[in-house]
């Protein structure tokens, strides 16, 4: 994400401790590390700092396993592999005993060369440890990304022994992740995110691996370009055995899963991420905890093209989250913790410090989550965690460099840790998984035990049905789908038909689909019956004339419904099939607000709100967005209007071509405005020539920068060179002073640096901040920087956030504007002060201070020296050109 810079006379302040602080805990957090002071705890439970590889100058850790001796293994994410030995829990001196780990090669190898290391995933088993490397190698490193494989063949405690048992194509960030040991600990489960390719030696597939991109709606690939050259199955696990020789995939469909876990059923439990550029967009997923089952689908298709969780080829989320970036996912069976933790998964954000745990109750097949805010802090980037041998959750903070440490939580309150109330196996998990055997390749019997499951009123049982017919020979199966008198047995076996079949069953098939009773169809069955016809038309090709009128006739007449997702499906089916009237009912909806999902970031979990002001890097593009989000229905049928040739009138094509210079107001995700002028560029493609001209400006060209990724911004851009400013930095850049400055320059570094979205200079820009006018008669020019390069150092109650943990165990963060004697009042969007939360006080158990500025780290990272004193001199004169300080001030005032 481009973030938001804030430049906050409250970093220059002195801390005030808030008036209203209570607490109900029993250990006072005065005399704690601060580390565990700003941590958020359930009732009974407390937590250990053990160490800090920041400090120790041991790199910024991202994965971590116990081996068979208790001993800790964790690897830098751009480094060395350590292990070490973990004081009991309550011990006086918690220092673990640590060691670099070195192969023992019998070559003298220097202290400083890595020769293992870089890992995202590690796992002790098989007596041996696994290590997945996310790298690509270079000379400091020469291994790249792959699943290593480390034995100690002499027993004297080192490893002597690397094997590479797969080479992974792909890195970086969404590259291979974790491996986790299968429920039977027999064999291995690796994940990877969607920029690592499937292992060319795949030798099973439980999902078919005929996957494409499946979807009629107008193809636009993200405007800056983040992976636009990858395409289905998108981001994966596989299982192995413990050699790594045989391969088999499992599921498929993710963006970015880091990690997986398996319950007591063995059930595999997945936290994938969003596309926070996406933010706002009607494509835009929420982070979400995914019940992946054998041969799942999750839909994720680069750009607009992913899809919707209703559709019947992919399966739902089991519970969005929200907003943040997923890194570790555990089970809690083996800790020593009260029963509901044991049978609940904890999934980690790295970007909002929350470490969310979700209590799993059965529900048929599948099942659904209660989910708990089980700890948190601000700041706390979590990258991995496990369960230790002795009962206690160990998590680690870090990734991309940042201070890394590592922490254990245990509980010490009255609970029963030993009594574990488990999952029971309903009857309908028993069937998926029986069905589920047939995941693996033709078998006898197969479509006998499939076909009766396909009308289920249970999603993951019919999906399991439904893959086990297309693992079959189609031509075991295909009369009966044209046989079937059951409307949706009949559309679920056509969906498999069109994923399997040949191209020559297009018109047959759209004859039966167009055959069935559409208005004796429940919503979701509607939803079914028109991506059936979608897959249909988009698996096996433009149809002809008259296939084209059956499905127009068939759908036009039900269009528009009161159903987002079924207005979705049918509008890009229908302008496929060129239906002239739906240019008239989609502009209809174009011009209203109004819609069942709106407000696509609602339906999360987490209120979107309350996570600003968790982390201002991340959290202020949640605000803007907030503050000014388009309609997002809109957007979509924006872009499926993109497409359509027929049913135009001058008046009609008016209307749609000024929707776009409106929506060019709106603010959402950064790629938003790229997604609407490459929507409005198809548009503006089926125009005819010598009309291109007045659409072209009538649509808002002239509101957009070059690349048409952006509006036109008045500030001119630092040039740099860019720099890591460090407060090391400060007295040899002001050490000639600042005198002969360039005003301009300043004022367009204030501007180009976003100061003014949360400050006023001479009464322009916001009060989000204070006013900076009078900065300089108060603030020396080293006090202005040291304070833009560490704004967390001293922040101001004025312009400082609470942290409100609640009897649920949740916390809520926000300005306190005001309290009475039974609800405080606060405010969460700096973009929207007025917006006020009421939070009652009865509901309230601690309130403390947050140790985060509203402005994030880096904001004069992109200018280079000049720039930063030409900043500097415009604070210092309050936006004064006649200051002194200025070149040419003296003659300006002469004159």
């Amino acid at each position: 994400m481009i973030k938001n810079s804030f430049l906050l006379l409250a970093t220059l302040l002195l801390v005030v401790s808030c008036g209203t602080e209570t607490s109900n805990e029993a250990d006072s957090t005065e005399n704690q590390d601060p580390k565990i002071a700003k941590l958020k705890l359930q009732p009974g439970f407390k937590a250990e700092l053990l160490y800090s590889p920041g400090e120790a100058g041991t790199g910024s850790w991202v994965s971590m396993a116990f081996d068979d001796k208790g001993r800790l293994i964790t690897s830098d994410q751009y480094g060395f592999l350590y292990r070490m030995e973990i004081p009991e829990i309550g011990s006086e001196n918690l220092t673990p005993k640590i060691e670099k780990l070195k192969i023992q090669t019998g070559e003298q190898v220097a202290d400083s060369v890595v020769q293992m290391g870089y890992a995202q995933g590690l796992l002790y088993a098989f007596n041996s440890l696994y290590v997945m490397i996310n790298h690509w190698g270079n000379e400091d490193f020469e291994k790249s990304s792959g699943l290593y494989r480390l034995q100690d063949t002499d027993n004297d405690d080192q490893y002597d022994k690397v094997t590479l048992l797969q080479k992974l194509e792909g890195a970086g960030e969404h590259g291979p992740h974790s491996i986790v040991p299968s429920p039977d600990g027999k064999s291995l489960y690796v994940i990877a995110g969607n920029h690592t390719d499937l292992p060319e030696e795949i030798d099973t597939y439980r999902l078919p691996n005929n996957w494409a991109n499946d979807n009629l709606f107008p193809q636009i690939k993200d405007p800056r370009g983040h992976a636009n050259d990858r395409g289905a199955p998108g981001g994966w696990v596989a299982k192995i055995d413990p050699d790594g020789k045989n391969w088999e995939l499992v599921a498929a469909g993710f963006r970015n899963p880091y990690d997986l876990a398996f319950n007591e059923l063995g059930d595999m439990f997945v936290y994938d991420s969003d596309m926070e550029w996406d933010l706002g967009m009607p494509w835009y997923r929420p982070t979400r905890i995914c019940h992946v089952t054998s041969g799942a689908e999750f839909g994720w298709r680069t750009g607009n093209g992913k899809w919707a969780p209703a559709y019947p080829d992919n399966l739902p989320p089991l519970m969005n989250i929200g907003q943040g970036s997923p890194t570790n996912v555990m089970y809690g069976s083996n800790a020593k913790f009260p029963s509901k933790y044991k049978r609940s998964v904890f999934a980690f954000d790295w970007s909002f410090g929350i470490i969310y745990g979700i209590e799993l109750q059965t529900q048929g097949s599948s099942y659904k989550g209660v989910r708990e805010e089980f700890l948190s802090g601000l700041p706390l980037p979590l990258t991995d965690g496990v369960i230790g041998p002795d009962g206690a959750m160990y998590f680690m903070t870090g990734g991309r460099r940042l201070d890394s440490d590592l922490y254990r939580v245990y509980y010490d309150g009255d609970a029963d840790t030993e009594t574990a109330v488990a999952l029971e196996q309903t009857e309908e998990n028993k069937i998926r998984k029986e069905l589920e055997t047939y995941h693996l390749g033709p078998k006898e019997g197969a479509v006998e035990a499939a076909w009766p499951h396909l009308d289920s009123d249970d999603r993951f049982l019919q999906y399991a049905a439904r893959v086990a017919l297309e693992h079959q020979p189609v031509n075991t199966w295909q009369q009966k789908v044209y046989d079937e008198k059951g409307a949706v047995k009949k559309i679920q076996g056509a969906i498999a038909l069109a994923r399997q079949g040949d191209n020559g069953q297009q018109r047959r098939l759209l004859e039966t689909l167009t055959g069935i009773d559409y208005a004796n169809l429940s919503t979701s069955e509607q939803v079914d019956l028109v991506r059936a016809i979608e897959l249909t038309l988009s698996r096996m090709g433009k149809p002809n004339a008259s296939s084209q009128k059956l499905v127009r006739d068939y759908l036009a007449s039900h269009y528009p419904t009161e159903t987002d997702v079924l207005n979705q499906l049918l509008s890009k089916t229908l302008v496929y099939v060129e239906e002239p009237s739906v240019v008239s009912k989609t502009l209809a909806l174009l011009e209203n607000p109004q819609g069942e999902n709106a407000d696509v970031m609602a339906n999360s979990a987490t209120d979107a709100a309350d996570l600003i002001l968790r982390n201002p890097q991340y959290g202020m593009d949640i605000a803007e967005t907030l503050k000014n989000m388009p309609p997002a229905q809109n957007t979509y049928y924006g872009t499926v209007l993109s497409g359509a040739t027929n049913g135009w009138t001058p008046e009609l094509r008016e209307k749609y071509f000024k929707w776009f210079y409106k929506a060019f107001s709106f603010k959402a995700g950064r790629s938003y405005i790229g997604f609407i002028d490459k929507a409005r560029q198809g548009a503006l493609a089926n125009v005819s020539k010598s009309q291109f001209e007045l659409y072209n400006e009538m649509s808002g060209d002239s509101l957009l920068s070059s690349s048409g990724n952006d509006l036109v911004s008045k500030a001119v851009q630092p040039k740099g060179p860019r720099k890591n400013w460090s407060v090391e930095d400060i007295e040899p850049l002001l050490a000639g002073g600042l005198e002969n400055r360039d005003f301009e320059q300043g004022r367009n570094m204030f501007l180009a640096t976003n100061c003014i979205t949360c400050h006023s200079m001479k009464g322009e820009g916001q009060s989000i901040g204070p006013d900076l006018t009078n900065l300089g008669t108060r603030f020396s020019p080293a006090d202005m920087m040291k304070a833009i390069i560490d704004p967390n150092d001293v922040i101001s109650d004025q312009y400082n956030s609470t942290v409100f943990t609640l009897k649920d165990g949740n916390s809520v963060v926000g300005r306190l504007i005001s309290e009475n004697g039974s609800e405080y009042k606060i405010s969460q969007n700096p973009y929207a002060p007025d917006v006020i939360r009421s939070i009652p006080k009865g509901d309230v158990v601690n309130t403390k201070m947050s140790t985060i500025s509203l402005m994030p780290p880096g904001t004069i990272n992109r200018l280079g020296p000049d720039e930063v004193k030409d900043l500097l001199a415009y604070l210092v004169a309050g936006g004064d050109k006649d200051n002194p300080i200025f070149a040419g001030a003296d003659e300006a005032v002469a004159e």
